[in-house]
């Protein structure tokens, strides 16, 4: 009886799995978001461009105000329901889980495709800065900092 109540899908699941992996996709974008106006404030394409710095200045604080807030709400909902699974070992395969696990596998594998395009595209022309290789490495670096967990979370837990 236990067993059958684990793998029922309910509200909260519903709920936790979603706050996990918004929460998730806004703090990669927030973090994108800053070291990306970090590499424009540092490494400007323009000199005479310092009005655009208030503006990278202002989605700095931005990303900066949703990273205190929204990360920390990531890691309790992942530790939350990581205790979950531990005393419900069955919820690991609820279907909202392995649906959301997938679409951001989904999600990041075309992130990457097209962050390595734009890469060649631009090697390609010649017309490639260390502004623009350091953005490409911090979406590798995100992006794939997610795949990478998500995917080996998947193999861990054996879920199909």
């Amino acid at each position: 009886m236990e067993e059958n109540k684990s793998n029922k899908t309910t509200p909260r699941d519903v709920f936790l799995h979603l706050l996990s992996i918004v929460t998730l996709y806004f703090s990669v974008g927030s973090f994108i978001a800053l070291i990306f106006q970090y590499l424009n404030v540092w490494l400007p394409q323009f000199p005479e461009a310092s009005h655009y710095n208030s503006g990278a200045y202002g989605i700095m604080r931005f990303a900066i105000a949703s990273l205190i807030i929204i990360f920390p709400a990531y890691l309790w909902t992942i530790w939350f329901l990581g205790k979950d699974y531990a005393s419900h070992p069955g919820k690991l395969k609820l279907a909202i889980r392995r649906w959301l696990i997938y679409f951001t596998l989904f999600i990041t594998a075309l992130v990457i495709i097209g962050d390595l395009v734009a890469l060649v595209n631009r090697l390609l022309e010649g017309e490639y800065t260390l502004r623009f290789l350091l953005k490409v490495l911090t979406v590798l670096f995100a992006t794939g900092s997610v795949f990478t967990y998500y995917f080996w979370n998947l193999k861990k837990n054996k879920i199909e």
